[in-house]
């Protein structure tokens, strides 16, 4: 069944040009296709005939992750889904997705130029604050697997996929076993080996690192190395998301088993980056700009192409899409969240294209569950569990909001191709989306419920109860599309009584992981804030950030990952149950009720179903963006071309 899946999803590929003939011929004999077989189903797509005997096999993905109806492990199937994941959107014309092999030979192309308008900030992934410091961290290091967007696994520290036919994959859902490409080595020169993987699970897993992505091994019992190239992850329960931890990428244990725990956030070597991928960093400036050249240890000969690439960051949206689009000063340009009728008119004659692709994430309204203006005397913090909400915790406020708010003007007016109006905040791979829920914009209704709460307008026309004025402050970043988007829900807003003051944030604070910085979205010192947050291949991660005890404090240095403080015993037991539920249709079925709590107890307000949105020069070729990954993870394999 996961040849025929992998067979079917290549196919699609090849006849929306995402593939070409012979790319497609390599990957299908990767996957023990016959020669017969590839003359079949090249015919089928229209490609022409293919030679009698298949290509011997290459690098290709070996497996389809379990993410439309995975039984194993602990069901009958393999690791392929009962039924084929969702189908991706195709790639945009103009985006020669994968065209070629990729490079046919190391250096030589010159000099690659990105615009991260949105600084980053680290290079140590375990302390990533968001994506613009994933990004810059995947140039130089790698997980064990990346995910096209097809969701396929794609080995990449790991020499091949586990399942249960090669034995790799335990039945009972508790273990799997990785074997690890050798020969590997990091940018010093030092070799990868099964220890640094199980030492990042003990960086990651030590409370006093207080990393970011601590939720990935929060399934994990250990890890154990069984010899150099052999590691073994064994899970407290049956995982139905065995694969989660291995898209972690991972730093050497040579360089930071000295910074682990408390150390971890002053350490030297979060600037410093040592890696395994195709590139290394020879000079990082947080919040300005990162310059790499060649990783002359990077373990495929012919790759790279680009003998230096230099990221920029800084400046706003719009002027990295005019860079990109319009003037060609950079080759690719990252999270172009710009109105789509200024990026049709920087398409028109200009030097580059721009690209959406699914999974961009929602943008939405978190509402705040604690008082962000009354400090805790013990800890000197705002937003403490200690003291909710003077007005957000009542729900028919919540639900005022928003219905007051206009989605459908956000998306006509600003983002066009780049998204839809959201009615939930978990949407992909498509069996986790809830089909029970809507939006309406109706201020009378939201008036309504504002008058049954007992809110009633003072003489400046806000609403008031107990000496309480209900005014918000809503802050987002600094960023021309979220700030004009603050304007027309603020506009709803005002008109229901709600007072709204607008605060904007550079992005590079707003999204750092600085503990002792207010301004952060952590901190969430403020009534609401805006931003997109994006799922990921299995939702257990993301839907993490509505469980109680992930609450955003003091304590965990902000990094819990529940913004809102939101607390709901109901949601924490769906969440904790999803962990370890084997059947896959009972465990979609708990993420849409968690997906529902949310929305219908109005703890975030989603806004916009975002695309992707990203702008390359006509003459960059390979970028194969993905869903599910990094939109760097496969900058090995991109090259310039003709336009």
């Amino acid at each position: 069944m996961t040849r025929s899946i992998t067979t079917r999803a290549l196919e699609r590929a090849l006849r929306e040009g995402r593939l070409t003939r012979r790319d497609f011929i390599a990957r299908a004999a990767a996957l023990g296709l016959s020669a017969a077989g590839i003359a079949a189903a090249l015919a089928a797509c229209g490609a022409g005939a293919t030679p009698t005997s298949a290509p011997a096999a290459t690098a290709a993905p070996t497996a389809v992750p379990p993410t439309a109806a995975p039984k194993a492990p602990g069901g009958a199937a393999t690791t392929a889904p009962t039924s084929a994941p969702a189908a991706a959107a195709p790639t945009p014309a103009g985006s020669p997705a994968a065209a070629g092999g990729g490079p046919t030979k190391r250096g030589g192309g010159g000099t690659l130029k990105i615009l991260e308008w949105q600084a980053p900030t680290t290079f140590n992934p375990h302390l990533s604050s968001g994506t613009k410091d994933d990004l810059i961290c995947s140039i130089v290091y790698e997980a064990l697997i990346s995910v096209d967007n097809d969701a396929n696994f794609v080995p990449r520290l790991a020499a091949e996929i586990p399942s249960k036919d090669n034995g790799q994959l335990a039945a009972d859902g508790k273990s799997v076993t990785w074997k690890l490409k050798q020969g590997v080595t990091w940018s010093d020169g030092q070799p990868f080996t099964a220890d640094d993987v199980v030492f990042n699970w003990e960086y990651v897993t030590d409370k006093a690192t207080a990393a970011t992505d601590f939720g990935t091994y929060e399934l994990v019992d250990k890890v154990e190395k069984l010899d150099d190239s052999t590691v073994k992850f064994t899970f407290t329960d049956p995982n139905p998301a065995w694969f989660r931890s291995a898209q972690i990428v991972l730093v050497p244990k040579h360089v930071f088993e000295k910074d682990k725990g408390a150390g971890a956030r002053n350490s030297q070597n979060n600037l410093n980056p040592v890696g395994t991928g195709p590139y290394k960093s020879v000079e990082f400036k947080p919040g300005d700009h990162v310059i790499y050249a060649i990783n002359e240890h990077y373990r495929e000969p012919t790759k790279p192409s680009f003998d230096q690439i230099e990221i920029k960051g800084g400046g706003d949206a719009v002027s990295a899409a005019r860079a990109v689009l319009q003037t060609g000063d950079y080759d690719y340009g990252w999270n172009l969240q710009v109105a789509d009728n200024i990026l049709k008119q920087l398409e028109q004659g200009g030097k580059g294209v721009a690209m959406f692709v699914n999974g961009g994430g929602i943008e939405r309204d978190l509402l705040n569950f604690t008082d962000p203006n009354k400090e805790d005397p013990a800890t000197g913090q705002r937003s403490s569990l200690k003291f909710p909400h003077p007005f957000l915790t009542d729900l028919k406020v919540r639900q005022a909001l928003s219905l007051a708010a206009d989605r459908k003007t956000v998306v006509d007016a600003l983002y066009g191709r780049g998204g839809e109006v959201a009615v939930n905040i978990l949407y992909d791979p498509a069996q986790y989306r809830s089909k029970n829920n809507s939006w309406a914009l109706d201020l009378d209704k939201a008036n309504q419920l504002l008058d049954e709460a007992g809110w009633k307008r003072g003489a400046d026309g806000y609403r008031e109860k107990g000496g309480v004025k209900m005014a918000v402050l809503y802050q987002t970043t600094v960023n021309d599309v979220r700030q004009k988007t603050q304007q027309i829900v603020k506009d709803g807003w005002e008109k229901i009584g709600v007072k709204t003051d607008l605060k904007a944030i550079d992005a590079g604070v707003y999204f750092s992981s600085d503990a002792g910085n207010p301004d952060t979205d952590g901190h969430f010192y403020a009534d609401v804030e805006m931003y997109t947050s994006s799922n990921a291949l299995d939702p257990q991660s993301y839907m993490r950030a509505f469980v109680g005890q992930y609450a955003d404090q003091k304590a965990n240095q902000w990094s819990g990952g529940n913004r809102s403080r939101y607390q709901n015993p109901d949601y924490d037991k769906l969440w904790t149950a999803a962990k370890t539920e084997i059947d896959t249709a009972k465990r979609a079925q708990l993420f849409v009720q968690m997906n529902d709590i949310v929305i219908q107890n109005v703890v975030h307000i989603p806004l916009v179903n975002r695309k992707s949105v990203s702008g390359r020069a006509k003459t960059l070729q390979n970028t194969n963006l993905s869903e599910w990954d990094s939109e760097y993870w496969n900058i090995a394999n991109w090259v310039r071309g003709p336009a």
